[in-house]
């Protein structure tokens, strides 16, 4: 379902402010895994997450999504194939819009665009069943502002339009960050039931090293624009916290230096 071969992205080449953010890069994902990328500021893993969007192209390498080749298509026309929930609550949806008009956008994305009306009675009755898996009472909430939401419930609406038509593939970008702890729970929850719901192949990218050892069946860490350890099956279920440190230190020679990772 992914495939990144060979890639590579300077920022500001042949400046004082050179950045390598990303050096030959690979990775293949198959259908329905879900791999956690866990690294300290800096390590590249966001900057990951955009080449793969398309919001940023890389200086070397391809990408495929779905046996598709996507490397120059521009983010738009990449959507189709991509779901995409951010750190920030605001950023996935649109604040003046009603959550059935959000949604109606959601279920169009891979659709061809009509002057049809996107809120049907057939469209309510369906938004308001898979509003019902969040357990949070948005389906009794249909024509409300989504700015009127809290953090929480717009991350769920956020992560529930991401997977509205079962995308190739679901990014999750350091999405419970931003809210608090029971919040976070409640959209981690979430997360790993629609996840295993639609055997979603997902990459979720996390500073909360315990986050990434709990979800996923494939956790990879990077640094310095590089993927320095990759981790699957039982192996990574026999991972913890404690091993993970370890593992930095043995294969760079210094202490993994970012608190937040580690206090989650």
């Amino acid at each position: 379902m992914l495939d990144l071969h060979d890639i590579s992205l300077t920022f500001n080449e042949n400046t004082p402010d050179e950045k390598k953010a990303l050096q030959q890069v690979n990775l293949t994902m198959g259908k329905g895994e879900f791999v956690t990328v866990i690294g300290s500021n800096g390590a590249g893993k966001s900057t990951l997450m955009n080449v793969i969007s398309g919001t940023l192209i890389p200086d070397v390498g391809f990408v495929n999504i779905g046996n598709k080749k996507v490397t120059g298509l521009p983010e738009y026309k990449r959507s189709k194939f991509i779901g995409r929930v951010f750190q920030d609550p605001m950023a996935g949806t649109a604040p003046t819009m009603t959550i059935e008009e959000n949604l109606a956008m959601a279920y169009a994305r891979d659709k061809k665009r009509t002057l049809r009306i996107g809120v049907t009675k057939k469209r309510k009755e369906l938004f308001r069943d898979y509003l019902k898996t969040l357990n949070l009472g948005l389906e009794d909430r249909l024509t409300a502002k989504v700015g009127l939401l809290s953090g929480g419930e717009r991350q769920a609406l956020s992560l529930l339009m991401a997977t509205f038509t079962e995308p190739n593939i679901l990014m999750l970008d350091e999405h419970t960050a931003a809210l608090d702890p029971s919040r976070a729970e409640l959209i981690k929850n979430l997360t790993k039931d629609v996840v295993d719901k639609f055997n979603l192949t997902t990459l979720m990218v996390t500073h909360n090293m315990q986050q990434a050892l709990d979800l996923g069946n494939r956790l990879i860490m990077m640094d310095k624009g590089q993927i320095i350890l990759d981790v699957k099956g039982e192996e990574k279920q026999k991972l913890t916290i404690e091993k993970l440190l370890h593992e930095f230190k043995r294969i760079r020679g210094e202490q993994f230096e970012s608190d937040r990772a580690i206090l989650g």
